[in-house]
């Protein structure tokens, strides 16, 4: 089971804001805010709490010490397609989050396998033993 977040729920935990983009792109790029900043608050979102904790205990730099995660689009010439991006990025890293890792049972080598494994053991010590000097 994992978590699928439904992002129209999250708005009041999401603040989005227009900027201009940085980097290469003539005349357009200095007068249109085309990049989207998307502050999205962990701690007053309806997600589940264990989804809250791993985000939280993360190592993630996109992640503010007040629990804050913040993305930045800005790859897309228009402000409808970096939304679009942005909240897709915000999905992605929380369906992530929400993946439940599996419990890990604990196992013991086949009967087979060990028995192999004493052969090999035995197998490699005869060819030591032949190595030796011989006494006349």
């Amino acid at each position: 089971m994992s978590y699928k977040p439904n992002i129209d729920l999250l708005i009041p935990a999401i603040d989005l804001s227009a900027m201009r983009a940085q980097g290469a792109g003539g005349q357009n790029v200095n007068k249109v805010s085309s990049a989207i900043h998307l502050r999205f608050d962990i701690q007053i979102a309806d997600i589940p709490e264990y989804v809250k904790q791993k985000l939280l205990s993360g190592k993630d730099k996109r992640i503010t010490q007040e629990g804050v995660l913040i993305i930045k689009a800005q790859s897309h010439r228009t402000q409808e397609m970096n939304k679009q991006d942005a909240f897709e990025r915000l999905t992605e890293i929380l369906v992530e989050a929400g993946k439940l890792q599996k419990a890990r049972r604990a196992t013991k080598p086949s009967k087979n396998a060990q028995r192999k494994r004493v052969d090999s053991k035995v197998k490699s010590g005869q060819t030591k033993v032949l190595r030796k000097k011989i006494d006349f």
